[in-house]
């Protein structure tokens, strides 16, 4: 989450849709209730609030999950695809040849060290049932009925934890969606709807205090726009690190903020950190 945050920070997108696929789903839902001032919409495809260790009722279901991880752990990395496959085979049935040698490339050079693995194992037991219930946006949870890797139930779980979210389910056995299958002309019907709906608005920043703000504020504000830590503000300004926390408590106070992140969103929003035009 703390990279996602990076990457979405430092994007200077402002307010953005957000798009979890399988383990990403659990990620995504997280990353919504904890920026909910930096998330408008949500999209889940193929997800879960259980991962696959986390949802077990038997002793093998859970075992089951774990050699998979053990498989990956072992040979994830090695030249050989044989090893990969048995995720990839799970993941996307209906894949062509060519689909599937890129989908374990993927797997090689993104997720085969034991490293790699601990992060999908991280996901194998995640659990936001808790969180789920208190996303904000609007969420559109697009589910393959038929897939092995998530069952249908547990996206029809997902849907039902969020408030308002709307539920589709579609008639496919692949944890991502392929171009070539009948269902494709459906997902992408639904997710242009949703995303083509109207952007949830927030009041503009110009109509809050800024006429409160002292000159050195405005200044303050500047740059937190553009995603300056308090280190590197202080030393652009030549003034200490702690006076530069407490302006930027300021502005926040100042402004009705709850945290810098909305503060970065808002004034973005208000023509704040933009760069120079060229």
């Amino acid at each position: 989450m703390d990279d996602l945050d990076a990457v979405i920070l430092s994007s200077r997108t402002g307010r953005c849709s957000l798009l979890g696929i399988a383990g990403g789903c659990a990620i995504a839902v997280a990353y919504a209730v904890r920026r909910p001032e930096l998330v408008d919409r949500l999209v889940l495809f193929g997800g879960f609030a259980r991962g696959s260790i986390a949802r077990s009722k038997t002793t093998e279901e859970a075992e089951a999950a774990r050699t998979v991880l053990r498989v990956l752990e072992l040979g994830g990395a090695k030249e050989d695809p044989a090893f990969r496959q048995l995720f990839t085979a799970q993941s996307i049935p209906d894949a062509t040849p060519e689909q599937s040698r890129a989908f374990n490339e993927l797997m090689r050079a993104s997720g085969g060290t034991k490293g790699g693995v601990s992060v999908l194992r991280a996901l194998y037991e995640i659990d936001v049932r808790g969180v789920a219930a208190k996303v904000q946006c609007p969420t559109l949870v697009l589910h393959p009925a038929h897939n092995f890797r998530v069952p249908y139930e547990e996206g029809r779980s997902l849907a039902s934890l969020i408030p308002k979210a709307s539920f589709v389910p579609l008639n496919s056995r692949n944890a991502i969606m392929l171009d070539h299958e009948a269902a494709w002309p459906e997902f992408a019907a639904k997710l242009h709807a949703f995303l083509a709906a109207p952007r949830p608005t927030s009041a503009p920043v110009q109509e809050l205090a800024l006429a409160d703000l002292t000159e050195r504020e405005r200044e303050i504000l500047e740059f937190v726009a553009q995603g300056v830590n308090n280190g590197e503000i202080a030393k652009n300004l030549r003034i200490a690190e702690k006076t530069v926390r407490n302006h930027v408590s300021s502005v926040l106070a100042k402004l009705g903020f709850q945290s810098r992140a909305q503060a970065i969103v808002r004034a973005r929003e208000a023509g704040f950190g933009r760069p120079p035009a060229e």
